[in-house]
């Protein structure tokens, strides 16, 4: 057997043809690496992308969004039709196909152990029980399903543990198949959240009750793919579930006579009607560092290098077209914009940036006005960004290209002036600024210790530099930021956050009750919670989208976020990579990757 290959001293699987023995064909896998670490994978406790990722490939929710459809679009998964929705949009019933098994688990004692609708019943009340502290409760107590909240906070308030087992008047079973959620307010688009094995999974309750505070640790589901070995911040290995059901490729790519629209219709023709997953494993490594995890897909150590490192895109994809060199070797590109936002929040309970007065406000602006993001684009993201305007991500419902804002704007300036009306000025003629009462003025930035972090508080540092205001950087791994930042704890941090195609999902940033939850900033304006719950309740309209547009212009008025870019994604593939496609909708999307063996022997006999 071939040498298995090392990446910043991590064990990376040997690629199919090292693995190949003479007696059986080899495993079709797919080795790759994310950049940041995983936290866990329960639906009830994960936020994180990447933990996010792996849970969806293991989990089923009832629906999914179709691979290939653009616009977004539902199907069924799990459930037996779309859900039977009231007129009011306040009821949801929901059928769950019979035959469906979880993954076989000591927790079942040897049983085999059928999905029911109880299941998504016990599985959403998870994220009400304050044992779990939910992440996503907020989407939930948004939607207001009738009983649950009330639930939660008598228990809390009676210090007793949540009780899974009191009737509930908005979420129940009807029969062993189906389940009926019920919503004190209309909720048009309130099914889409059982579109995310990651979130609305599926989860036994003997596994719950088997592992305890383990569980995060013991994911079991009923979907492609089950969690066969993981070194936790190092290397995560997913195999082919063998209880899977029988699920078949289908889909509908988008018409056109684009060069991608003709290779997914080549696709979607090539693969219909087998089963799926493809592939038998997953391998995933963290490599937090850009150039090792460049140089291990270049060494043919990794099949799919998700998010080509900005450091090399000038190398690989020079004038955003793919390097002659690397399509000689036949590696292939998708290149993607992502609804995403990367922002900078400002701690709003925090007694230095935070605060709703107008000096407090002003000091958030000057911020942004002397955040160079074109300087940022240029330098750090190279290229591969847009400048962003305000918290709506692209490819979402609201997202408007003209819509233009201060937020974009680059002029110090402005800032000099805003901090020097509002008495942020240097007192003590050390150089820089005071707070208004003679305090000083430092700002604390939360950040990581890789590569491109570095980068970015390089060009923070600068920015500040030239308007007065000192700023220290506090770094530490991404899974304690994200902990701290839960807690409120972090004046400053730079995060991205990505979403679903309706863009509530990025004003959910800003949404008072979704502190320590989406709402980082723990922003809390009356008038923009206002507009939010009123956008909520409304069909997909045009006043929807102005309702939107309005509370998206508080944010940049008030300034919780630094919203910085929009990221533009290039992924590359190696030449033995087949059906490689990315709907940023789609978490689970290696289900539908294929690995061609014979591409991989031929390679062999080069490498020999």
């Amino acid at each position: 057997m071939a040498a298995v290959g090392l990446v910043a001293g991590l064990t990376i699987a040997p690629p199919l043809w090292a693995q190949a023995n003479g007696a059986a064909p080899p495993l079709k896998v797919i080795r790759y690496a994310f950049r940041v670490a995983e936290s866990g994978f329960d639906p009830a406790q994960i936020t994180d992308l990447y933990s996010r990722t792996v849970a969806a490939s293991i989990y089923d929710a009832p629906y999914e969004y179709e691979f290939m459809a653009k616009p977004a679009r539902i199907r069924p998964s799990t459930a037996a039709a779309m859900p039977e929705v009231s007129a009011d949009f306040k009821t949801f019933t929901i059928r769950i196909k019979p035959g469906i098994y979880f993954a076989d688990d000591p927790a079942f004692k040897g049983a085999k152990r059928e999905l029911t609708a109880e299941d998504y019943v016990y599985s959403v009340k998870r994220h009400y029980d304050p044992r779990w502290k939910s992440g996503g409760l907020y989407v939930f107590e948004n939607a207001k399903i009738l009983g649950l909240s009330e639930l939660r906070k008598k228990l809390l308030a009676e210090k007793k543990p949540f009780d899974y087992d009191t009737p509930v008047e908005g979420l129940r079973t009807l029969d062993r198949y189906t389940f009926q959620v019920r919503l004190a307010e209309p909720g048009p688009r309130f099914a889409s959240t059982f579109a995310d094995g990651s979130f609305t999974g599926a989860v036994a309750r003997e596994v719950v009750e088997f592992y305890g505070d383990k569980i995060n640790e013991h994911p079991v589901g009923t979907g492609p793919f089950r969690l066969a070995a993981w070194k936790r911040s190092s290397r995560m290995v997913l195999a082919k579930n063998p209880t899977y059901r029988e699920v078949f490729y289908d889909e509908t790519p988008p018409a056109g006579s684009s060069d991608n629209a003709r290779r997914l219709q080549a696709v979607a023709q090539q693969y219909k009607g087998k089963r799926l997953p493809l592939i038998d494993e997953v391998h995933i490594a963290i490599i937090e560092e850009n150039q090792p995890r460049w140089l291990s897909f270049l060494n043919e150590e990794a099949d799919i290098l998700e998010e080509l490192p900005a450091d090399f895109a000038t190398v690989a994809i020079p004038n955003n077209r793919l390097a002659p060199h690397l399509t000689k070797k036949g590696i292939q590109m998708v290149r993607y914009p992502r609804a995403d936002v990367a922002v900078s929040y400002f701690g709003m309970e925090n007694p230095v940036v935070g605060g709703y007065e107008p000096q407090k406000v002003a000091l958030r602006r000057a911020i942004s006005l002397a955040v160079d993001v074109d300087r940022e684009i240029r330098l750090v993201r190279r290229g591969q960004a847009i400048p962003a305007q305000g918290p709506i991500a692209p490819e979402t419902t609201s997202y408007d290209p003209k819509f233009k804002s201060t937020m974009g704007d680059f002029d110090r300036g402005r800032a000099k002036a805003l901090l020097d009306l509002h008495g942020y000025v240097d007192k003590d003629g050390d150089g820089w600024r005071e707070q208004p009462d003679g305090k000083p003025l430092l700002l604390e930035y939360a950040t990581q210790p890789d590569q491109q972090s570095r980068q970015l508080i390089e060009q923070w540092k600068k920015n500040m530099d030239a308007i007065g205001i000192q700023i220290e950087f506090k770094t530490a791994k991404w899974p304690e930021n994200l902990k701290a930042s839960r807690g409120g704890k972090l004046m400053m941090w730079g995060v991205g956050w990505s979403g679903g195609p309706d863009s509530d999902t990025f004003l959910s940033l800003g949404y008072g009750p979704n502190k320590g939850q989406a709402n980082h900033a723990r922003f809390d304006l009356p008038a923009f919670n206002k507009l939010y719950e009123q956008q909520r309740g409304m069909p997909d309209s045009p006043e929807r989208n102005a309702v939107m547009v309005e509370a998206a212009r508080l944010m940049v008025a008030y300034m919780p976020y630094k919203v910085h870019v929009h990221r533009i994604f290039t992924d590359l593939t190696q030449p033995w990579v087949l059906g490689y496609h990315r709907n940023i909708f789609v978490r689970d999307f290696w289900k539908y990757v294929d690995v061609d063996v014979e591409a991989l022997k031929r390679r062999r006999g080069a490498a020999l």
